[in-house]
């Protein structure tokens, strides 16, 4: 190896060295822009009457902040009051739980019962599962200043690359070769569209399963609808696992009640998927990149096992804007041209070894 390649490998093994440190500050910067991308389109919604751009995003962030305040004063009071009665109906519902292990455990014969494994340790699983999930919540709140300190920093940029977002698109478009920068450009439109797609989207499939989650579970006469309805629509921001994980609390809180209910829920809550899977996303998600669910799922897995929770929460953001660079980089410039590109240098050698011999033809005569 040259000495002018061992640099440039030292050099690229520190960049990767120091982007694995500020991956989380990356990743910060990276919902910045998929935040400023959908208010974007808000900002652009107000600039078709004329109004300049620094009053449109004033308005686009009044807007936002309006429904936040209103969000926070209507359902925050009540989601606080359920949240402690949940804390209260817990402990009730394990202890059922347990009662129903311990009565299994006696009408069940003792080898079948060996064959079920982890039958036994089923409460206490789910008793270790809740403690952890407490102790992380309590060391989410020690480490508050960290995470005011990065929604500071994620209004920031938001903010900033909302209200003049050209000097930095300019900017990402002159690290690539002058030839390609028009075509980075068209990348960087398609992006756009497929994130505010997908964000259109997923705020209204939210919406629309919280609410069917809501009027269930009130039907069902289940503990604190409220909680689990808006843990439904927010968990449906993570495909996947969201829907899975938003069916455990009724399900717990449905066996402090009457045991029908935890299969009325588990129905309730099947039924719900099945309408958004079959209705709701064909409508909602016309614009939306299509993503296969073992992709996604992986995506998931993958960024929440390397980037904490903030990856889990922009594992599909990243996915769109990876696939649609890999399709229009790799798919449509490279191998969809690969052919094309070989057929030329053939004829241009075949021709470049006809003009030879028609030179030589000429010097011979």
């Amino acid at each position: 190896m040259r000495f002018g390649q061992l640099i440039g490998f030292l050099a690229l093994v520190i960049s990767l060295y120091i982007l694995w440190q500020i991956r989380q500050i990356l990743l910060v910067v990276f919902a910045a822009v998929v935040l400023a991308t959908a208010l974007n389109q808000l900002v652009s919604f107000f600039q078709r009457f004329r109004i300049k751009r620094g009053i449109a995003v004033v308005i686009s962030i009044i807007l936002l902040l309006t429904v936040l305040v209103g969000f926070f004063a209507l359902i925050v009071p009540r989601l606080v009051d359920q949240l402690q009665q949940f804390g209260n109906i817990m402990p009730m519902a394990l202890e059922r739980l347990r009662s129903w292990n311990n009565w299994l455990q006696n009408v069940i014969p003792d080898q079948l019962l060996e064959n079920i494994r982890g039958l036994r340790y089923l409460t206490q699983g789910l008793q270790d599962w809740l403690n952890r999930l407490i102790n992380n919540f309590f060391s989410l709140v020690s480490s508050s200043l960290s995470i005011i300190l990065g929604l500071l920093l994620f209004i920031a940029l938001t903010i900033m690359l909302l209200a003049n977002p050209l000097p930095y698109r300019h900017g990402f478009i002159l690290l690539f070769p002058a030839f390609y920068r028009q075509r980075v450009d068209d990348i960087l439109n398609k992006c756009a569209t497929s994130l505010t797609g997908w964000i259109k989207g997923t705020l209204l499939t939210m919406l629309v399963i919280a609410s069917f989650s809501y009027v269930g579970l009130l039907i069902l006469g289940v503990p604190l609808p409220l909680v689990n309805a808006i843990l439904a629509g927010l968990l449906e921001f993570i495909p996947n696992v969201g829907p899975t994980l938003s069916v455990i609390p009724p399900a717990l809180l449905a066996l402090s009640e009457e045991p029908w209910k935890i299969a009325a829920v588990v129905a309730l809550y099947f039924g719900i998927q099945q309408v958004e899977s079959l209705i709701i996303v064909p409508l909602v998600m016309k614009s939306q990149a299509s993503l296969l669910p073992a992709v996604t799922l992986v995506a998931v897995v993958f960024f929440g096992s390397f980037f904490g929770f903030l990856g889990v929460f922009l594992a599909v953001p990243l996915v769109i804007v990876f696939q649609t660079w890999i399709k229009e980089v790799l798919v449509e410039d490279v191998l969809n041209n690969w052919q094309e590109n070989k057929k030329d240098n053939h004829e241009e050698k075949v021709l470049a070894v006809v003009d030879g011999k028609s030179e030589s033809s000429v010097e011979n005569s």
